[in-house]
């Protein structure tokens, strides 16, 4: 990829990320300190897709930082993919919290709030075009795979997903960390079977890239 095409795509991120941070459309908008846009690199060939920002991601304003983004850092260079060579974000981009009365709660967006933080996401997908994407956790495959996903039974399993990339899910991280003993071990198993087949895909020779139709979301 050409330091020109590097810089452009990097270019329209930054452009992106800077309306999600206006982005008031959900009540999430008033409650998160900051928006998490996705970090990494803008030519990367995975794209990796969570759930929705934590209480340390939301502090930050980065994806994945926490105890489950320490995980998912182990988990890529286990398929020699260093953090910075992948593309990181959510399906939404505020943190999604429930007032318990003492403190703010994490929880899982809402289908509304994923609908409205959609177009952005699909801009993500967009700019930087990767070969692959990687779904984490059931709310997030649900979002490209429709509401009868499940991740229980067709984890590992590809996809077609926007404009056409191939798609998997596996475990997100903080169910891994949430397993103890026996059923720890089988987890990883499984996420380490999904992990080598995201490789094996991004091994096979890429297509002749076309020239991209302008982003005009944020126009």
């Amino acid at each position: 990829m050409s330091l020109e095409e590097r810089a452009r795509r990097q270019r329209e991120l930054d452009r992106a990320a800077g309306v999600v941070a206006g982005c008031r459309t959900c009540g999430i908008g008033a409650t998160r300190r900051n928006a998490v846009y996705g970090e990494g690199d803008p030519c990367a060939t995975l794209m990796v897709v969570g759930e929705g920002p934590g209480e340390t991601e939301d502090k930050l304003g980065r994806p994945f930082v926490g105890r489950a983004g320490e995980l998912l850092d182990r988990m890529l260079l286990s398929i020699d993919l260093p953090r910075e060579d992948v593309f990181i974000c959510n399906t939404v981009k505020c943190r999604p919290t429930l007032d318990t009365g003492q403190r703010l709660a994490n929880r899982p967006p809402t289908p509304d709030e994923m609908r409205n933080c959609r177009p952005y996401l699909d801009a993500q997908i967009a700019i930087v075009r990767p070969r692959v994407i990687l779904a984490l956790g059931a709310p997030a495959a649900k979002s490209f795979m429709g509401e009868r996903f499940s991740i229980t039974k067709q984890r590992g399993q590809w996809f077609e997903g926007p404009e056409g990339i191939p798609t998997i899910a596996t475990f997100h991280p903080a169910y891994i960390l949430r397993q103890t003993g026996g059923a720890m071990s089988e987890v990883k198993k499984l996420v380490w079977a999904d992990l080598k087949a995201v490789r094996t895909r991004l091994a096979e020779p890429a297509a002749p890239e076309t020239k991209p139709e302008q982003v005009s979301l944020f126009d």
